[in-house]
Parts: C-alpha cells; structure tokens; sequence
C-alpha cells in the first residue's frame, strides 16, 4: 500500500472513542486513576490533537491511527514509511558502522581461500539467530562455519580465553563473536596474542576501551556515528552478511555453478532474533520484523515449522508468537539443557533433525517453567521482606539455577514496576546476576558504571537488560552504586510508575472494525507499544483461572448491553486476578488490548487485561 496525502477531510471520531484534550495536546488524566490495583497511574499517551488530524486527513487514516502515529513519535515526513515499512528505504549502506568493511573484507577473504572460521555466539534468542543466520550463509556460499555457544554455567556470558584457545588448536583462523565481545578485553586481547583474526558482531553498550581484535563491528561503541544503535545483534550480523555478500559479487565470487544466495530467506531469522531481543521496533528494525513475519508465515525455515508445530501453533505468526512462543523454546536450551541446540535448531534443513531438537527444547522449556516458579516464590519473599521500597531491586541467593534469573529479574520489574537484578552466588562467594528495567531507567550504563568504578568483576547490557558478575563483599556498595546512579537518570523527577493510554473506548467500540484500522500500526514492540486502551464503567462476568494462571472472564457494560471475553495473562497471583476473581459485578475501569480470536472459522474480539481500578463511590 502506498500512503500519498489525500485531499483534505474530516474524519468523524469513531463512537465510542473518547479523549481528552487540551490546548491541542491530549491530557494526563485518564478516568482519573491516580493509583490502579497495580499501583499505576493511568496517564494519556501525550499526543497533539492538532498534529494527529492533520495526519489523518492528510493521509485518508482513521482519526485514531493519526492520534496513536503521533503518540508514539512519528513524524508526518515518515508516515508513509512506517506504515509500509520496506528494506528497499530503510536498510542503511553497512559501511557507515564504524569497521564494517574492515570486518566484511576479513570475512570475503576466509570464504575465498576457504580458511577455518567459527562464530562465538551468547546463548540467549539473539544469539543463536546471530549465529543460524552467519551458518546458512556460509552454508549458502559453499564455506564451512563451526558454531561455538558457551555453557552458561561452565563459562558464563561472552567470550572467554580457554574457548578461544580450543578454536585456535582445532585450526580456526577466524573467529566472529556475536552478541557478545564488546567488552570481553582480557580473552579477545588472549585469542589475538594466539594468531586468531577476531571480529566481533555486536550491539551492547561499549566502553571508551576498545578490545584487541581484528574489528569491532558494533553501533554503540562510543565512535560510532551510525545511528544504529537501536540495532539488535542479529540485525548488524545481517548488515554484517549484506556487505560481504557485496563484496563476494564484486570480487566475481559468484558463477552460474555457485549463485548468489537470496539473503532475504533469512529474514524469519532476523525478525525472531529482534523481536526477542526487546530492541526498539523503530528505524530498520520495524522493516526487519515486518518483512521478517512475512517471511516466517511462509514456512521456510526447518527449525521455526517444528517449534511451532510442537507448539500447536495453527495461525500466522505475529510478535507475541515470536516473543512467549517461539523465542522461550530457543532460549530453554541456553537456560536448562544444552547451550548450542537453539542455533542448531535454526540453522538446521533437515526437517527430521528440527523435529527432534524442537521436542527437546519443548521439554527443556517445561523445565525451565518449573525452575523459574520456585525461584520466582522465593525471591518476592526476599523483595516482600526488606527490598520493596528501593529504587533497583536487587534479589539474592543461592543454589537457584541461573538459566532463569533473567526470567525471574522480568517478573519482578513487572510486578513492582522497577528495574530488578537477580543474583545467584555460588560457595565462593562469586554473583552472576541478571537485570531487566522498565522504560525509562538505563540498567545498562549503570552496571558499566558500576564496573568502572571497580565494584563488579565484569559487566555490561545495554538499556532494558544487563548481566553482571560480583563478588559479595561489594553487594552494599553495588545497590548504593546503582540507585544512586538511578537518581541521577531520574534528575529529580517523580518515580511513580505509569500505564500510557492511548483512548477510553465504551464497550461497544471494541469491534472487528477497530481491530482492522489498529493493524495498519503493526508490529508492535520494544518503542513502539501496542496501542492500550480503557473501559469505562464495566462488570465482570464469570471470572476463572484458566491454563498457566491466566483469569478468563467475560466483560459486560453495566447496563447488562453488551459483552465480550477477557483475558488477563499470568495474572492469578497477582492483585489483578484478585480484583476480577472476586470483583463481584461490581463496577470497574479496565486497561488493556484490543485482540482478534478466530476459532473455527469465526472472529470475534477480545479484550487483553493488563490493569483495573475500583470506580470509587459506585453501588455495589
């Protein structure tokens, strides 16, 4: 679809769609929740009224499509690029990455003269996409690549020296890090001082310190004026892919016997690894993950068909299925069961190969379910006793399995609304930990800052997610460290955590129309948040615990009118399911989803809980 201003016409609000607006700009209050039973305030997406209508009446867009576009920053210049988001506009040249062709002309090289190489990859979902993506390229180009993903246990994150010693011994001369390597200084400055040639693929936050090593492929090292580096690692190892692939052509690599391989197959791969990565869904990155879906729902990749059959999947993939169905599976075997089978699994073509290791990382994934439960009980106790008013939760113990204390750091900043690091300290007294924040506090520059100032062993992360290594003797001065340094990020303004509104709509709105015009955002993601709405005035009808403790219900207005079904995902034991289990029909604001079920053929919407508050004052 191409988008080109229409001649201008006032689009009527849809019924049912309510706003509040003044002087142009949408206010704070929405319904007047100051405190929600997640203890949220419900605050209006700021968005401009004036600005939102000229983009809907310019661009023929339904009134709130144009006010959601504004909310969530789109220019009008970048309109038509967003809603139809295209690598043929978006994918930037790879040579503006600071020692992109470096890296590529080092790679062209060792597929040419057909030297050993090996990927080093992290074992989480954008790691083994990372890793699967560089294998069927070389597999593509008639080159061998050997991929190492480290134990997380045994060796922890990133490159360390005695691996990089084994590749070296086996005859490796290349050695490609990604998703990890930017701030590995001691192994990489090893494996260069043995002979390797080491580039590294990555996107975490950097240092001023470079590490020694052939290149250093990464947007956010602090002389990169690329302006990637909203990037995910599997998005600079697909520029990383493009260039050499470039420079194989050039070079006349490629002949009739041995084409040019379409490196577009392997954007399922891409989208999987962005997704799951939690990077903003913005720039290049929404084009990979639009034209990614695309790819995906073609069935193409051995690995994807499996875990979604083993799965039950039975519709097209979208994000969530990407995110909490696809990704948890590849992610279980770096979690609980063996590092290297999630890029074995979606590098592999043979589909008896994927099917075998697809129900492996099925069962491993039900595992890491049980693990991560205790874990999760015995960490909110410890929140629950002495750490519930700090800034930056920062959760402690030991014998817990670290294969699931980054799960558990997400639980906890979804619960508490702050950012949470979990630390597991083995009998040496040695931390590995994982962090997760929530929008608006920087967990990555904080744990780096921590490790510049000499209280963590190692460290690193980029905003939403860090990882971490302490001893516990410096466990007082790293909290100190990092709340301080929280407090410096939040220069004085209110910690007081928020759920942005994009509309209150009645209950009648919420139809198969609606949910046609909100797709016209899609993807939604990291930056660029699935429009949330509230319902004014509703009762809850039939509420029970459903699956892994969801709370299904059905939402009627309070007039006894209409009805539809409501969900609220893993909300049993929370305050949330306790509120709808026991609500009572008495009257409630609801926030939450628009969503599309369709079962045997038939749509229907629904309606996707994320918080609810009392009206107050109300019968009943």
């Amino acid at each position: 679809m191409s988008l080109k201003p229409a001649t201008p016409h006032v689009i009527p609000a849809k019924a049912g769609i309510q706003t509040t607006a003044f002087a142009g700009v949408t206010c704070e209050s929405v319904l007047d929740v100051q405190k929600s039973v997640l203890g949220k305030k419900w605050a209006f997406s700021p968005a401009d009224d004036r600005l939102a209508q000229g983009i809907s009446q310019a661009f023929g867009l339904p009134e709130i499509v144009g006010r959601i576009l504004v909310a969530r920053g789109v220019r009008f210049d970048d309109v038509e690029g967003f809603l139809n988001p295209a690598l043929k506009t978006q994918l930037p040249n790879p040579s503006i990455l600071k020692d992109m062709d470096k890296a590529a002309a080092r790679i062209a090289d060792a597929i040419i003269n057909k030297q050993k190489v090996a990927v080093f990859g992290d074992y989480d979902v954008d790691g083994a996409t990372s890793s699967a993506l560089l294998k069927k390229f070389f597999k593509a180009v008639g080159a061998e690549l050997r991929i190492y993903i480290p134990d997380r246990i045994q060796e922890g994150y990133g490159p360390n020296a005695p691996a990089l010693l084994k590749l070296k011994n086996e005859g490796m001369e290349v050695v490609i890090t990604v998703d990890c390597g930017a701030t590995a200084f001691d192994a990489l400055e090893a494996g260069t001082a043995a002979g390797l040639d080491i580039i590294v693929l990555d996107h975490h936050r950097a240092e001023a310190r470079i590490p020694e090593a052939y290149a250093v492929v990464n947007p956010n090292r602090l002389d990169d004026n690329s302006n990637q580096g909203h990037l995910a690692a599997v998005g600079v190892t697909f520029l990383a892919i493009v260039a050499v692939n470039r420079l194989l052509r050039e070079r006349g690599f490629y002949t009739e016997l041995r084409p040019e391989p379409r490196i577009l197959q392997w954007l399922d791969i891409v989208a999987l690894g962005t997704v799951c990565d939690v990077v903003p869904l913005t720039g290049i990155n929404r084009a990979f993950v639009a034209q990614g879906l695309r790819v995906m729902a073609m069935r193409q990749n051995a690995g994807l068909v499996a875990l979604g059959d083993v799965a039950g999947l039975s519709e097209a993939p979208g994000t969530f299925h990407a995110g909490f169905v696809f990704g948890p599976r590849v992610n279980a075997g770096g979690r609980v069961g063996e590092a290297g089978l999630g890029a074995r699994l979606l590098s592999t073509d043979d589909p008896w190969e994927a099917k075998a290791l697809a129900l492996q990382l099925h069962q491993y994934n039900a595992e890491r379910k049980e693990i991560e439960k205790q874990v999760l009980e015995e960490a909110i106790e410890k929140v629950e006793s002495s750490l519930k008013g700090d800034l930056v939760l920062l959760v402690d113990g030991e014998g817990w399995h670290p294969g699931v204390i980054g799960i558990v750091a997400a639980r906890l900043k979804e619960k508490y609304n702050r950012p949470a690091c979990v630390i597991v300290f083995d009998d040496k007294g040695i931390g590995k930990a994982s962090g997760r924040s929530i929008s608006n506090i920087d967990l990555g520059s904080a744990i780096i800052s921590a490790k510049q100032n000499g209280i963590l062993m190692n460290g690193g992360g980029h905003k939403m997610a860090a990882g971490f290594t302490v001893a516990r003797d410096q466990l007082k001065a790293l909290a100190a460290h990092i709340n301080n340094h929280v407090l410096q990020q939040l220069d004085g303004a209110a910690y007081a955590p928020e759920l942005r509104i994009d509309g209150v709509l009645s209950l009648h709105a919420l139809t198969l129309d609606l949910t046609d015009k909100l797709n016209m955002l899609a993807p939604y993601g990291a930056g660029h948040a699935e429009p949330r709405f509230a319902l004014a005035g509703v009762k809850i009808i039939k509420p029970c615990v459903v699956g892994e403790n969801h709370v299904s219900c059905f939402i009627q207005d309070t007039s006894g009118g209409a009805s539809l079904k409501g969900i609220a995902f893993r909300a049993m034991d929370s305050a949330l399911g306790e509120m709808l289990l026991q609500s009572g029909a008495a009257p409630l604001y609801l926030a939450g989803h628009v969503s599309v079920n369709e079962w045997n053929g038939k749509k229907t919407v629904d309606f996707q809980i994320v918080d609810a508050a009392r009206i107050w004052g109300a019968a009943g």
